[in-house]
């Protein structure tokens, strides 16, 4: 079985580096880090395998995550990616502006990793019973 590519768009290492071991225990996942949106785009775009899901960030240098997931609901071969925010944005309407803009579900920091981690496989579940 070829694992399932999610990638984790997050300027923050240690954020980061918890989020990889939160997933680390999910059988078939492969986890590739951007530290921005900029990088993720070009993972996305130069990715051999298909990323099956996102898991970004907000606000990040350069290309911040609601840019990213305007360019990836935009973009033919992406549009359908599952997108989980993790923020600790205080603007409040910032969890409904990344609904708008496609995500599939968000969580405020501090965030429960079991739900995050549990979300994802429900997203990755529904990805390929519907492909």
């Amino acid at each position: 079985m070829t694992p399932q590519t999610v990638l984790i768009v997050e300027d923050a290492e240690t954020c980061a580096s918890i989020l990889e071991i939160i997933f680390s225990s999910i059988h078939g996942l492969k986890v590739v880090t951007a530290s921005s949106g900029d990088q993720a785009w070009e993972l996305l775009e130069n990715e051999h395998e298909a990323v099956r899901a996102i898991v970004t960030d907000l606000h990040m240098p350069g290309m911040d995550g609601f840019e990213l997931m305007d360019r990836v609901r935009s973009h033919q071969v992406h549009r359908a990616v599952p997108i989980i925010v993790i923020t600790g944005c205080t603007d409040e309407d910032a969890p409904e502006q990344a609904r708008l803009r496609g995500a599939n579900a968000v969580f405020m920091k501090p965030y429960s990793p079991a739900r995050v981690r549990e979300k994802l496989e429900q997203l990755l579940s529904d990805d390929t019973s519907h492909g």
